[in-house]
């Protein structure tokens, strides 16, 4: 009877493992899975790069350009895109309410997990990244194109913006006061973590101050990635994390420079550990700049050029 009891605890355990497995990769796609469905009309491929050129350079065929700065953000009010104007260019793009959307990008993915949040925010349904971005898919010698692709308009249907999945200001001081039990992950480099630096060299959005929010913890978003720029495997991601401290136990706020960084730590936290995380799109350039906010700064390196 015992032994019965062991033999189900095992089971349980070992659907629980396959379960974990399975979440982690409904979040991802592979370069080889994309390349296997690049001609299924229900999977619908969207670059969201940085760098000027790189699309037009060469693309995963049948892709479509989305501009970080200009299709996913509002050109006049810093913010996301509007509901109205995401829909439209989502099915521009021929997004169907049952479409696949692979998100794929430069700079280890960067902007297009800052996509993958903006899209959940407005309830897109199946989006997935493609793990390790253009760098996997380029060092494989994968096909690229220069050709624009066309697409049927598509048919898909936003929900209203879901305010769970963004901070505000006031919720990163409210953490930063103890005034509310949600963690913070800053998830820049040490030396901005610590004040050493406002920010990485030839970026020209800088904060007043140097250092980080106080209470935060430090976890650096290329610890999550392995060489190749995948993700690393799910009960790495909770090691790495539950060493300092997030375990999925309290609420998390993710944070960086101006939230792109942060957006591909939020979508290892929600989308492959399952925990409950908001990103801080202000970011330090907002936090930096704010008056009557208190930091930490290890450095001392408080004002800039100083």
């Amino acid at each position: 009877m015992k032994f019965s009891r062991v033999l189900a605890a095992a089971a349980a355990v070992a659907t629980a493992i396959v379960g974990w497995g399975a979440q982690a990769s409904d979040a991802l796609v592979s370069t080889e899975w994309l390349e296997k469905n690049l001609k299924d009309p229900k999977v619908r491929v969207i670059e969201v790069s940085v760098n000027p050129g790189v699309f037009e350079r060469g693309h995963v065929p049948g892709a479509t350009n989305f501009v970080w700065h200009t299709d996913l953000a509002d050109p006049v009010r810093r913010d996301i895109v509007s509901k109205d104007n995401l829909e439209k260019l989502l099915r521009n793009a021929g997004v169907n309410q049952d479409s696949t959307v692979v998100l794929y990008g430069d700079t280890n993915n960067w902007f297009a997990a800052w996509g993958a949040w903006v899209l959940d925010i407005y309830g897109v349904k199946n989006v997935k990244l493609l793990d390790g971005g253009r760098k996997k898919w380029e060092a494989e010698k994968r096909e690229l194109s220069t050709q624009v692709a066309t697409a049927k308009p598509g048919n898909v249907t936003l929900a209203d913006a879901n305010p769970k999945l963004r901070a505000r200001l006031t919720d990163v001081l409210a953490s930063a006061e103890k005034k509310s039990n949600t963690k913070l992950v800053d998830i820049r480099s040490p030396d901005e973590f610590n004040g050493k630096v406002i920010a990485p060299a030839g970026i020209q959005e800088l904060a007043i101050r140097a250092g980080h929010v106080p209470g935060a913890v430090n976890v650096p978003w290329g610890e999550a990635v392995a060489a190749d720029g995948t993700f690393k495997p799910a009960a790495e991601l909770k090691a790495l994390y539950a060493a300092k401290g997030i375990d999925g136990s309290t609420p998390v706020i993710t944070y960086c420079r101006i939230g792109e960084r942060s957006s591909h730590t939020w979508f290892a936290l929600v989308k492959i550990l399952g925990y409950d995380v908001k990103n801080y799109d202000g970011s330090w350039t907002e936090y930096g700049n704010s008056v009557g906010v208190p930091i930490t700064n290890v450095a001392g390196t408080v004002w800039t050029g100083k």
